[in-house]
């Protein structure tokens, strides 16, 4: 029997983190979703976890397969970084894309395409984190109509604020409140429009407010919490999951009463353990490992107290500018460029050259130059990068690296016999990086992308080597027995991937209680087709999890 569904994601939701609000008696309506229907956790691969989810869940395929493995790619024989945005679904579609038989909804699916075979309405980038789209629709004239109607979303392509300012997260809070209201409206007026075989929307709140709000819950596990998050009187985290999960019961409750209700996340959340290793300590680790005795960011003195969390006011005021001003320098350049403005340290550099070259280049002449990735500290060390025996590159979770490869890179210097060698070599520094903090060790696996340096399989990440760090504890300060002191470096944001998501089903079709075994997120799609109904492509690498009761189908 065809019965509509009803699909809803809650992007970088973490299961461990609602399962704990719903056994404190909070988000009413997931919980009775839950009690009345079927649930269970779902895996995920514990790489490129921010950037690929939404490629898997859209595709029901592999980064291997699909070749996608992040929005900023490695220009091949170059050392420089392009913006690829997202897939482009030539080889794959999204699984939505069914023809005429089917009659789809997608609202605000980030990261997605408006598909030529999807029969019914498309919305992209209204709302969503980190589209990776243009805000446009199917048919053209639907976005303007919604916005029109229902006003626009306030926090698309800037929802952030930072970390250290409660009244600017308070402000991000509020906004997303609106659009949350905002999004429900309009998923309830596009529902009632027509009877749909698949209605499609995704909540990306969940992930901003995951990014830059986990510190303000109690609940949460982060350093900044009594300094920063306790200056907030209630749990902004869990106040932005309740407002959600209103919406969620508003929606539902337009949906024809014969419906599959899937709610989803293809991947968690936790306290930020990725961002400052993969984005600060790593660059800085591969370019002390290539001139060792240099030093370019945050030189600390290893085995003394690091002291507090940095809090200044500058910090507050901006984060790119106090981790610019730790680079390594003569004392008196470090305290001009800490206490002058920057322009007019620049210009007194340069009047007295005094700047060395090549030297870093600081991320504000990377956005004078429209460089989209200027937030990047990977690219900071740009110039140095054909001088490096490897080089970190830019990354949203697991920390990337690349190697220097003769034949490969324009001015390579590993040769391809000694590839595995250098490979090991980083290997062993890495595993020796230590917690400035606790002492624990910050590596807890690295994967080899390639067997040999000979492997070219244009689907193969740009990395050489992705290092996953461990994720019980976030730092700001890690020790290398190698080469030293990183940081103590400011926080940046305080929430970070987990490779972890859930599915919860209720509806006709499925039994309530039903204890479904642990899935992939390869296994979303399938499972939301089957429920429609509808074949499952031959490529799909996953499979539908839900087994119908036979007493609905007979119904």
């Amino acid at each position: 029997m065809k019965r509509p569904v009803i699909a809803i994601g809650l992007d970088a939701a973490d299961p461990v983190t609602i399962e704990y609000w719903m056994s404190q008696g909070h988000l009413k309506n997931l919980r009775r979703l839950r009690e009345q229907g079927a649930y269970t956790h779902l895996d995920t691969f514990d790489y490129y976890r921010a950037e690929t989810p939404w490629t898997t869940f859209l595709t029901g395929c592999s980064p291997e397969k699909t070749g996608y493995w992040a929005p900023v790619k490695l220009r091949e024989g170059s050392y420089d970084v392009e913006e690829v945005n997202a897939y482009d679904f030539g080889e794959f579609p999204p699984f939505y894309a069914l023809g005429e038989k089917y009659r789809v909804a997608v609202f605000d699916m980030p990261q997605s395409t408006l598909a030529q075979e999807a029969n019914g309405i498309q919305v992209l980038a209204w709302g969503a984190h980190s589209p990776l789209t243009p805000s446009h629709s199917q048919p053209p004239e639907l976005l303007g109509e919604l916005i029109g109607k229902y006003g626009e979303h306030p926090t698309l392509n800037k929802d952030n604020a930072n970390t250290l300012d409660v009244e600017a997260l308070i402000r991000l809070k509020k906004d997303m409140e609106v659009g949350i209201k905002r999004r429900a409206e309009i998923c309830q007026d596009l529902l009632q429009r027509e009877d749909w075989d698949l209605f499609l929307t995704i909540f990306g709140e969940t992930h901003s407010a995951g990014h830059y709000l986990w510190h303000l819950s109690p609940t949460t596990d982060h350093p900044l919490y009594e300094s920063v998050g306790s200056q907030y009187k209630g749990d902004a985290l869990l106040e932005i999951f309740e407002a959600i999960d209103n919406a969620i019961g508003d929606i539902v409750s337009k949906a024809p009463e014969n419906a599959n209700v899937v709610v989803f996340a293809a991947h968690g959340m936790g306290a930020n353990v990725m961002d400052l290793p993969s984005m600060v300590f790593l660059p800085e680790l591969m370019y002390r490992y290539s001139f060792p005795g240099k030093f370019g960011l945050a030189r600390g003195k290893a085995g003394t107290n690091p002291g507090a969390p940095i809090m200044s006011k500058r910090a507050k005021k901006c984060w790119l500018r106090t981790l610019w001003n730790l680079k390594d320098d003569s004392p008196w350049k470090m305290f001009l460029r800490a206490n002058l403005p920057l322009k007019v340290f620049n210009r007194l550099e340069s009047f007295l050259g005094l700047r060395q070259q090549p030297d870093l280049v600081s991320p504000f002449e990377l956005l004078e130059q429209s460089e989209p990735q200027y937030f990047q500290p990977a690219l900071w060390y740009k110039p140095f990068w054909s001088q490096m025996k490897a080089f970190a590159l830019p990354s949203y979770s697991e920390g990337y690296i690349r190697i220097n490869l003769q034949g490969r890179e324009p001015n390579g210097i590993v040769a391809p016999s000694e590839y595995n060698a250098v490979c090991d070599e980083i290997c062993e520094v890495l595993y020796r990086l230590k917690d400035g903090r606790s002492g624990q060790p910050m590596v807890q696996k690295i994967m080899r992308t390639r067997q040999s340096a000979t492997d070219c399989d244009p689907k193969l990440p740009d990395a050489d080597l992705v290092v996953i760090w461990q994720d019980d504890f976030t730092t700001d300060v890690v020790d290398s027995l190698d080469f030293g002191r990183i940081g103590p470096v400011p926080f940046h944001r305080t929430g970070s991937h987990r490779a972890r998501g859930f599915l919860l089903a209720h509806g006709p079709d499925i039994a309530a209680g039903d204890e479904l075994p642990i899935g992939h997120a390869l296994d979303l799609a399938p499972t939301i087709l089957d429920l429609m109904g509808a074949s499952i492509p031959q490529h799909f690498e996953g499979k539908p999890m839900l087994q119908r009761a036979v007493a609905a189908l007979l119904v």
